[in-house]
């Protein structure tokens, strides 16, 4: 079998602007500090998990639960929109228990790494691309989100406190607007 690079680009960096690990670095950071750690091979695995999951059995699983992309994705954006107040405004809605664990799942691996936007755009690129393609650049980018999640502390020392801070408050915005974009798109067709 053939593989087609200019394909392979494509997919990966669309996946790599839609997972956005480096945005996420500030959420991640706050997240560590906060619990005191975090366990990132494992996080790096459950979303590869949850993203491999997805390309197969995605939209049969939903349909099992009898959901649509929407609903999920809908689900999704008000996750994103609240870790995104916790930036903006400095407080905290996910009570930790500093179960490194439980936050490596939630809200790390989903959905910040392996949101709804990520599931929904493999299920929609597996309709364009094969599912090598698919599969070869979702490993390409889980090797760059280890990579991330590995030099956080290092990321943190060169932002510092400052930086992080008006770091973590712009990105925050940011991912307010994803989520509202997220929900804008989705939540039309959702009411009837």
């Amino acid at each position: 079998m053939k593989l087609d690079f200019g394909e392979l680009i494509t997919v990966t960096f669309t996946l790599f602007a839609v997972i956005d690990i480096i945005g996420s670095v500030p959420i991640l950071v706050s997240i560590k500090q906060k619990l005191g750690g975090i366990s990132e091979l494992r996080a790096t695995l459950i979303s590869g998990a949850l993203m491999i999951l997805f390309l197969f059995v995605g939209e049969a699983f939903l349909k099992l639960l009898n959901l649509d992309v929407g609903s999920f994705a809908v689900g999704g954006s008000i996750v994103i929109f609240i870790v995104g107040l916790e930036m903006v405004l400095g407080l905290e809605f996910f009570k930790s228990d500093k179960d490194v664990k439980a936050a490596t799942v939630v809200p790390i691996a989903f959905p910040l790494i392996a949101g709804s936007g990520t599931l929904t755009t493999i299920m929609s690129l597996k309709a364009n691309y094969g599912e090598t393609i698919l599969l070869i650049a979702i490993l390409l980018n889980l090797i760059f989100v280890y990579i991330v999640l590995k030099l956080l502390g290092a990321i943190a020392r060169l932002l510092g406190p400052a930086g992080l801070i008006a770091v973590r408050k712009f990105f925050g915005v940011i991912l307010l607007a994803i989520a509202v974009k997220i929900f804008a798109t989705n939540a039309a067709g959702l009411i009837k």
